[in-house]
């Protein structure tokens, strides 16, 4: 017997970020249980086809997929009057044709990267309840806002006092996120945490 069970239509709007050169393309549909970032066509080319195609268009520069929504990066050159509209087909279109989004064996990878990262990480015997503390607090209360925003926030070291974070997505090479950082992170980690003495920000 056929199975006729037919499909609601894809739908997707636009949401403003921080970010003037960041927009972010939100669907009813779950796009990737998880979070990718690509600010390279390179890594994309290996890890991501909807990224690489997205890479394809002139005034692409960085694509940041997340659960339900792709955030996409500008080229500051353009304007998004001239090109959302062809983003928003383009993403609705590749989400309806359900064509993969991210290849097998992503997250392996990125789990590989981090491991690589920890192991440069240089923690004391002392520090490690502080580390914990800093994590906790970020993934609670600092990184569903920042996914709100079309970007994401990891922690990447803690070294005498000061906290290093990794900001991606919309978040990366944001004007305001150097606000947030100093106003919001940074203020609420030295009031739980009289140990951190600043938040730093890394490129992804």
């Amino acid at each position: 017997m056929e199975n006729t069970t037919v499909k609601s239509p894809v739908l997707i709007y636009t949401e403003q970020t921080p970010n003037p050169e960041s927009l972010k393309f939100v669907t009813n549909r779950m796009i990737y249980q998880g979070m990718a970032d690509f600010k390279e066509l390179e890594f994309a080319q290996k890890w991501s086809p909807l990224a690489t195609e997205l890479f394809a268009l002139p005034f692409v520069k960085a694509v940041y997929i997340n659960n339900n929504f792709v955030t996409v990066t500008k080229e500051f050159n353009y304007g998004w009057s001239d090109i959302m509209m062809k983003l928003k087909e383009f993403i609705k279109q590749y989400v309806a044709d359900e064509k993969p989004p991210i290849n097998e064996g992503f997250e392996e990878e990125v789990a590989r990267i981090e491991a690589e990262r920890g192991a440069s990480y240089q923690y004391s015997e002392d520090d490690v309840e502080i580390v914990k503390k800093i994590k906790d607090l970020i993934d609670t209360y600092v990184r569903p806002g920042v996914e709100m925003d079309g970007g994401n926030i990891e922690f990447k070291k803690y070294d005498k006092g000061i906290v290093h974070v990794i900001m991606q997505g919309a978040c990366s090479g944001c004007p305001s996120s150097t606000v947030t950082l100093k106003a919001g992170i940074e203020g609420m980690l030295k009031r739980m945490i009289p140990e951190v003495k600043e938040v730093v920000q890394e490129m992804g």
